[in-house]
C-alpha cells in the first residue's frame, strides 16, 4: 500500500503555490485583517506551519501507540500558534518549507504495515496514515483557498 501519487505530489508542491499566491504583498498586507474576526493571511500562513508540527507530532503517536485517540485540533489553543505570531512571514515560510521536507521524508520512510497503521479523528473516526496525509492536504488547500480569497482584499485596503 504506497503512498498514492496524489497525495506526495501534494505534499511535494502544493505549498509552494503559496509564494505565488502572496507575491507583491507587503508584510503589512500579510498581516492586515482583512475580515472582521477572521484570521489574516498571516495568521493562515501560521496556522498551516504551526500545524505542520502537530501532524508530524500526531504520525509519531499512530506510530509509537495503538491507535491513540486525538482532540480537535485548535490553533488558538497551541502556544506555538502564539509564539510563530510574533515572526516574520520569512521566518514562518521557511518553517514550513523545512518542516514539510521532514513530514515528506518521514512518511515516504514508512512501511505498508506502518502506513496501515489507524490514528482516531475526533470527527473522521479511525483512519490509517494514508487517510490522514489525504486529510492533511485538503486541510491545506482550503487554507490556500482562504488566503487566495483574502488577497484581493488586502490590496484594496492598503491602496484606498
Amino acid at each position: 500500500m504506497p503512498i498514492p501519487t496524489s497525495i506526495t505530489t501534494r505534499l511535494e508542491y502544493q505549498h509552494k503555490s503559496l509564494m505565488d499566491i502572496i507575491e507583491g504583498l507587503s508584510d503589512q498586507q500579510i498581516r492586515r485583517q482583512v475580515i472582521l474576526g477572521k484570521w489574516s493571511i498571516f495568521e493562515n500562513i501560521v496556522h498551516l506551519a504551526t500545524y505542520e508540527h502537530a501532524f508530524m507530532e500526531r504520525v509519531q503517536h499512530i506510530l509509537d501507540e495503538d491507535q491513540p485517540q486525538f482532540q480537535r485540533y485548535v490553533a488558538e489553543m497551541d502556544p506555538l500558534f502564539h509564539d510563530n505570531c510574533t515572526k516574520t512571514t520569512r521566518e514562518i515560510m521557511q518553517d514550513l518549507i523545512t518542516t514539510r521536507r521532514e513530514l515528506i521524508d518521514k512518511t515516504l520512510s514508512l512501511d505498508d504495515d506502518q502506513l496501515k497503521r489507524p490514528g482516531v479523528h475526533p470527527s473522521f473516526g479511525a483512519m490509517n496514515i494514508i487517510h490522514w496525509l489525504h486529510f492533511f492536504v485538503l486541510h491545506e488547500a482550503h487554507h490556500l483557498f482562504t488566503v487566495f480569497k483574502l488577497v484581493p482584499g488586502a490590496r484594496t485596503e492598503m491602496d484606498n
